[in-house]
């Protein structure tokens, strides 16, 4: 049965309350509660970037005190041990399990997230991930590497790629005066989930640590229920716009713009265009060289200035002690955590920017400024300032979060917003294939010149002219960008048909007593409920990120 309310309100329908047509928005919503709804979600997926917080403690899981370590170890065998200890590298795997499955799962199931809605999305998003730690606790307490690569690595991955897109489409069509913002706000949550839940899963594990437990599997199952929580929470305040809303008062620019379509391009032949291949191999490039720095952030800090960050600015890396060390190595946490932060404050800042300036635009900036910056960084270290250095790096982490709150707008600009959700899951197989070549390029580099006898202060001048020319490949192809040829262009009929769903009582298009929005009551209150723990998060990295200087 379908009512229609007064005051030119959208029809709902019965059926599941996870039934996309039970999210249509009415009169008096405020669109301003839909970019916590995704921040809800994407603070708590974004916890992937934070896991090496558990390898430490889980590489002594059955030592405890110290790892019960089987040197002539296969991986394979490692796998299924319950008798030694795994090692960190191999834990390590589960970063390339978490980007390789979210670009899959959103590369196969963009289609159906667009069809079924965001909140159905979200919800089975929150299943996965959190069922992924479930089972992933109990791999740790049965000891089996297999099954916690497959909870955490491949379930939870399922999870970050469905929750990851979930908001995107939804998104851009309630803010399309300010695309850019709208998604960067939203994406900069999954840049700031580590910064929450890193510090939160040390609390727990020191909390839950025991004698005979090192209080992992423990941390997981509590963090699995705060995260359903947050989820679920997120999932089920998600709305979408009916069909021709847009705000009241707001009217499309009239200068034309020719990098922003009028039209949609389906999602069936999106890929076919050679626009969709130059915005993946721009993401790819820019997120290749920015991932890499992730991966060795830590090291590189300490191999470059060593002795410089302990006031001992004589002595090299292989001079230092075992203490001196590990001393560098909590100095260098807080590098980590500092670069942390201006991926996120990237996410929003680029993103709102290239309202201002344009997409193309915001792109070229990426790339120009980043290879500037990656060819200065030798010189930035071999002058021993820690400030240039610190802060090069810093604007480039902002920049590779700038580029993934960026790349919705662009293609929403390149193929309109019916199938824009769903063209970014596809898309996102440039950050899978991005989380191989960008810690392979550095990785490997590294250990050749390590061979080489290249001293540690010097090891990663090479890399940093490489990561050059990768972004130089990504501006040409930024360049290479043009309009869709209008021959990809659906049918006004076509559109009509899919939107029929989420069809107004009211007529095609106007505002249906939906404005611009704003902060009331229930969008501050919203708003704090995601803002305090990311304020918490963001309080803990410039804590630990203020003993560098």
């Amino acid at each position: 049965m379908t009512t229609i309310s007064s005051a030119g309100a959208m029809p709902r329908t019965g059926g599941s309350i996870l039934d996309k047509e039970r999210t249509i928005a009415t009169a008096g919503f405020n669109r301003w509660l839909v970019p916590p709804a995704a921040l809800c979600i994407h603070l708590c997926i974004g916890m992937a970037y934070g896991f090496s917080v558990f390898w430490l403690p889980l590489s002594r899981a059955i030592g405890l005190t110290a790892p019960k370590a089987c040197p002539d170890m296969t991986l394979v065998q490692e796998l299924f041990t319950t008798t030694c200890d795994w090692k960190v590298a191999s834990m390590g795997w589960m970063y390339t399990l978490f980007f390789v499955f979210l670009g899959v799962s959103a590369a196969i199931w963009g289609g159906w997230l667009e069809r079924v809605g965001p909140r159905k999305a979200g919800f089975v998003a929150a299943l996965c991930w959190c069922g992924g730690l479930f089972l992933g606790a109990i791999g740790i307490i049965t000891h089996q590497l297999w099954l916690m690569w497959l909870g955490s690595g491949v379930i939870g991955g399922v999870g970050l790629g469905l929750g990851y897109i979930s908001p995107v489409s939804t998104l851009v069509k309630w803010f399309p005066d300010r695309r850019g913002m709208a998604t960067g706000m939203a994406i900069m949550g999954f840049g700031g989930g580590a910064m929450i839940g890193a510090p939160l899963a040390n609390l727990l594990m020191n909390y839950f640590k025991t004698p005979t437990s090192v209080g992992v599997w423990e941390t997981f199952v509590a963090m699995g229920v705060i995260y359903f929580v947050f989820m679920t929470i997120g999932a089920f305040r998600y709305r979408i716009p009916p069909a021709g809303w847009r705000p009241e008062g707001w009217t499309p620019p009239d200068k034309a713009n020719a990098m922003i379509s009028q039209y949609n391009v389906h999602l069936k032949d999106a890929h076919k265009t050679p626009q969709f291949w130059l915005i993946w191999g721009v993401l790819c490039l820019n997120v290749s060289a920015g991932i890499g720095v992730i991966g060795m952030a830590s090291p590189m800090l300490q191999e470059i200035f060593a002795g410089k960050l302990i006031g001992l600015p004589d002595l090299g890396f292989n001079a230092l002690t075992a203490a001196q060390k590990a001393t560098i190595a909590g100095i260098a946490a807080g590098f980590t955590g500092l670069l942390s932060l201006f991926n996120i404050g990237g996410r929003f800042f680029w993103a709102s920017l290239s309202d201002k300036i344009g997409r193309k635009n915001t792109y070229y900036c990426f790339f120009l400024l980043g290879i500037a910056l990656y060819a200065l960084a030798p010189t930035f270290a071999a002058m021993g300032s820690k400030l240039l250095f610190v802060l090069g790096f810093g604007i480039i982490l902002s920049m590779y979060g700038g580029g993934f709150a960026t790349v919705p707008a662009y293609l929403a600009d390149m193929f309109g917003t019916q199938f824009v959700g769903a063209i970014h899951g596809r898309l996102l197989t440039a950050w899978s294939t991005a989380g191989i070549i960008g810690p392979v390029v550095v990785n490997y580099i590294r250990e050749f010149q390590l061979a080489a006898g290249v001293k540690p202060d010097q090891l990663y001048n090479t890399t940093m002219y490489i990561l050059c020319a990768m972004l130089i490949a990504g501006l040409i192809c930024n360049y290479l960008i043009k309009p869709v040829d209008p021959k990809w262009y659906m049918r006004e009929a076509e559109v009509a048909k899919l939107q029929t769903a989420t069809a107004s009582a009211s007529g095609p298009s106007g505002s249906f007593g939906i404005g611009f929005g704003g902060l009331d009551a229930r969008a501050a209150l919203f708003w704090a409920f995601v803002g305090l723990p990311l304020a918490w998060g963001v309080w803990i990295t410039l804590q630990s990120a203020a003993k560098i200087f």
